[in-house]
């Protein structure tokens, strides 16, 4: 690592015990290439504040780079609002309970990255802490009894399988607990009261990993801090902590703002329960004045400060590659050597191809590595020079997650399986369950499921054999017909369905190969205007996105017809996958269709196209009911004489009106939406040209092969980085809960949807609304309006004109406002399970946090279905949930809908998943 001359001033300034010293002259990363850069050598914890969460994550990003994941630890606000019960954030919880545990611990040095809003919360003592610190090591003595009282007296869950910290289970001699000071679980065996091993095991699996010698227990210091005396967090700090900030004056001023929004609140608060003081819970500016003086301080500052670097940020290139070579060559001349800071292996191969095809002689060394703003160091001379801030990318920041929740389908339907509901067991048929139970097995007890046969027969079984176990999912929910344990009923009907599936797999071979057989066109190979589109893309690909890309490139470049289903979440990218190949498509000469289900969904797809497009050799154009003749007319000349490259619009793109001069991709996004006489126009038009379909509602893969006539398909399963689960509350129709959350969207820059799909009276709606708060902007907007209107409307919600927008379903489809992170759904039980995620999906596509709210009548006025839609939705809120979706909705509306009749009937008498092996 370069070291400019000014490190050694800034040693001697980080060895002193107390001080307040400015530092001038960093920019971008070279403040955090600057703290690392002596954090080895003077071995002392440093503590940086960020200005807020976004900078804190790439202040963070960039000292993991530096330092290694290990030795720098993040540590957040919790989320909560000031005395509104929320949901415990267990990740937040979590980084914040470790990183009071390593200090506690007093380990090796490291560096925590922090900002205002992680500091206005105090935090449980450190006396009390340590106190309600349970510590275990390998060979202690001390029986499981004990444990579990303590782990009781935690407040620490007793369940069956530990997924989630809080969380403990007794089996025998071993003990499984989640601490909320690792983002793992530990398995602890006991051989009498000693303990034997200690284990991290996996949440998933449940099955154990690495052995360790020694961990820490701490219950949660969230609700800890509730009963017990707090302090601020920097009262937990070493008095060796080195304390890095950005700007102390904008630290103190965020602290007050807080801390007024606290008083506020408290003053609002009504009901019986004494609620303990802001002043108790919360630290304002004076309380953190008091105790940064304690500490050795360095401010960042723009104006001269006591140890003054020479350093530039990064030029804006702005994507223009001939400055970007004009600029490195310059470099060259007056002796600074360049660096470019590349992502990944690829992207510096990219460089390479483009610097190859511009036939420029450059000089400059490649880094592998992430950072966050590039920067020139006129004292070493060199110039650090970030991919994307060249091709005017979004760097993404990664936070560390604590813990990520994982799906353990098999455990978690276990654990929510009810005494009575049916299982069907792979070997011995459909069953009852009869809840877990110990067994003796050779002198030891075990676990086991009890299942209940036909005439009272009982099976136990193993937790070791769950994988044998699923729960039963019919048509319409109808009880299934219960065999005898032993019964040959089980067997032949299994064998029967077999069969059955066997022919139909065949069918849909044969219809498979002679697709394959037909001819198609080949498209060219990517070349330097597809590389310049897909390094444009200002967001990182996640791996599924790119391999995505590469599946429908490589059908696109065969010489048959692709027919392809990229399959995702909503906001998971697929359209940027749509938006590469209608550019490969348009460079190879043809023209490319791309159907969507809505009218405004044809709108913000065109901008969205002509945006990334913008700057290509490529014309965009779309059509829907909004557009005017004259406009209309313009298209339909510009597709028959090959002036209009890609096309989006409505169902009208198949009618007989339009002549394409040389149609080559078909783009269809959410097919199921369409109607059946669109399908049978489809089918036709499909034959012998490339098709690509979207969908946001997955299902299993064995259906979809059977559903889909056999397309290939590539799924998008991995959230865009830094992406948080939206939080769905179901609630009654509250005036003033719809104030607090309209006023808490709009005081941190948001925007609002509010969903009444009741024209005659949305004016009522939005009215009261805007006397609630009065000083949101409110807009409506509705199918029955002026085409030009609503597309106005709608690009100025987009563009954060107004701040709440009230609408119909008109916006359930891919209207994308990364602002927009609060959702009402008024009446949500009147909407399909499909169109209330959908709805769900129109927020929490940025780093904020997002809310949903379903606004219901009480359970007791709704049918079974929609309380069944309501609660399933709300549930399954976690990122990916779609395919949860699905299958509930696949379980709640039978599989009859979407399943032929044959074999709806197999899939009733064997069960959706059993039926799905076959």
């Amino acid at each position: 690592m370069h070291k400019p001359p000014q490190t050694q001033s800034l040693r001697e300034v980080v060895s002193q015990s107390q001080g307040h010293t400015h530092l001038s002259g960093l920019q971008g990363s070279a403040y955090t290439i600057a703290a690392s850069s002596i954090f080895d050598e003077v071995e002392k914890p440093f503590m940086v504040i960020a200005n807020d969460k976004e900078q804190a994550a790439y202040i963070l990003n960039d000292f993991e780079k530096m330092l290694g994941d290990d030795r720098v630890l993040f540590y957040p606000g919790s989320y909560r609002r000031p005395y509104q019960i929320e949901k415990t954030d267990n990740a937040n919880v979590l980084l914040r309970a470790e990183v009071l545990n390593r200090i506690n611990s007093r380990k090796k040095p490291a560096v925590i990255v922090t900002y205002p809003n992680a500091l206005f919360e105090k935090v449980v003592t450190r006396k009390e802490l340590e106190k309600n610190t349970l510590k275990i090591a390998v060979g202690d003595q001390i029986s499981i009894d004990f444990a579990n009282e303590v782990l009781f007296e935690y407040e620490f869950k007793r369940v069956d399988f530990v997924t989630e910290p809080g969380e403990f289970s007794v089996r025998g001699g071993i003990l499984d607990v989640f601490s909320f000071s690792h983002d793992e679980p530990y398995r602890i065996e006991f051989f009498g009261n000693e303990i034997d091993t200690i284990r991290v095991f996996d949440v998933e699996t449940q099955l154990s990993k690495e052995q360790i010698k020694k961990i820490s227990i701490i219950p949660n210091v969230e609700h800890k801090k509730l009963e017990e005396n707090r302090e601020s967090f920097l009262q937990y700090l070493s008095n060796k902590t080195v304390i890095f900030a950005e700007n102390v004056e904008l630290l103190y001023s965020n602290l007050d703002t807080l801390f007024a929004k606290a008083e506020q609140a408290y003053s609002e608060l009504q009901g019986e329960v004494r609620q303990l003081l802001p002043s108790e819970i919360f630290c304002d500016s004076s309380i953190i004045k008091k105790q940064l003086v304690k500490y050795n301080l360095i401010e960042l500052t723009t104006q001269s400060g006591n140890i003054a670097y020479q350093t530039t940020p990064q030029p804006a290139f702005n994507k223009q590659f001939d400055l970007l070579v004009e600029n490195l060559k310059e470099n060259e001349e007056n002796g600074y050597t360049s660096y470019l800071f590349c992502g990944t292996a690829q992207q510096a191969k990219r460089f390479k191809d483009i610097f190859d095809d511009m036939g420029a002689q450059v000089q400059y060394e490649t880094v592998v590595m992430t950072l966050f703003k590039g920067f020139i160091d006129h004292n070493l001379k060199i110039a650090c020079y970030t991919d994307h801030q060249i091709f005017d990318r979004y760097h993404k920041f990664k936070l560390k997650n604590g813990y990520a929740k994982k799906q353990a389908i098999t455990l978690k339907e276990l654990n929510t399986l009810e005494i009575g509901d049916y299982v069907t067991h792979i070997d011995h048929g459909i069953g009852k369950f009869g809840g877990l139970q110990k067994i003796d097995v050779n002198g030891t007890q075990q676990e086991a499921i009890k299942l209940v046969y036909g005439e009272r027969d009982i099976l136990y079984v193993s937790i070791h054999s769950l994988h044998k176990i699923t729960r039963y999912s019919s048509k319409d929910g109808k009880a299934p017909k219960v065999y005898k344990l032993g019964s040959p009923a089980w067997k032949k009907l299994k064998a029967k369905t077999k069969t059955k599936v066997k022919q139909i797999a065949f069918d849909l071979i044969q219809l498979y190969a002679k697709r394959r057989a037909k001819k198609g066109f080949q498209f060219e190979p990517d070349g330097y205007l597809q590389n310049e589109l897909e390094a444009s893309f200002i967001y990182e690909d996640t791996p599924d996105q790119s391999s995505a890309t590469a599946d429908v490139k490589a059908d696109m470049e065969s010489d048959r017809p692709m027919d392809r289903l990229v399959c995702g979440d909503v906001g998971f990218g697929k359209t940027e996958v749509a938006i590469r190949a209608a550019f490969k498509a348009a460079v190879s000469g043809k023209q490319v269709a791309v159907l969507v289900p809505t009218t405004i969904l044809a709108f913000q797809h065109a901008k969205t196209f002509k945006e990334r497009l913008g700057n290509l050799p490529v014309t965009v154009d779309y059509l829907n009911r909004f557009r005017t003749a004259k406009e209309r007319k313009g298209v339909l000349e510009g597709l028959a004489n090959g002036q209009v490259d890609i096309v989006i619009g409505t169902h009208q793109l198949v009618s007989k009106s339009i002549q394409f001069k040389d149609l080559g991709l078909l783009i269809i996004d959410e097919e199921q939406k369409f109607g059946v006489g669109v399908k049978d126009k489809l089918k036709t038009l499909k034959e012998n040209i490339d098709t690509l379909t979207l969908t946001a509602t997955p299902i299993p893969r064995t259906l979809q092969f059977s559903l889909m006539a056999a397309r290939d398909l590539s799924v998008i399963k991995t959230a865009p980085p830094n992406r948080h689960p939206i939080e769905s509350r179901v609630i009654r129709f509250s005036e003033e809960t719809i104030r607090d959350a309209v006023s808490y969207e709009i005081s941190r820059g948001g925007q609002v949807f509010f969903v009444h799909n009741r024209i005659e009276n949305i004016k009522e709606v939005a009215g009261m609304i805007q006397r609630s708060v009065p000083d949101a902007r409110v807009g409506i907007g509705h199918g029955q309006m002026d085409g030009k209107k609503l597309e106005e409307l709608m690009l100025s919600f987009m563009n954060g004109d107004f701040d709440v927008l009230v609408a119909t379903t008109i916006i359930e489809s891919g209207l994308d406002v990364p602002n927009a992170n609060t959702i009402f759904i008024n009446n949500a039980n009147n909407f399909g399970l499909s169109d209330l995620h959908q709805m769900r999906g129109r927020v929490g596509r940025s780093n904020k946090k997002a809310f949903c709210y379903f606004i219901t009548p009480p359970y007791d006025m709704m049918t079974d279905d929609a309380r069944k839609r309501i609660q399933a939705v709300e549930t399954f809120s976690e990122l990916g949930s779609g395919f949860n979706i699905a299958m509930k909705d696949l379980e709640i509306r039978g599989a009859g809908d979407i399943l032929g009749g044959e074999q709806s009937g197999f899939m009733n008498e064997i069960g959706f998943d059993t039926y799905q092996k076959y």
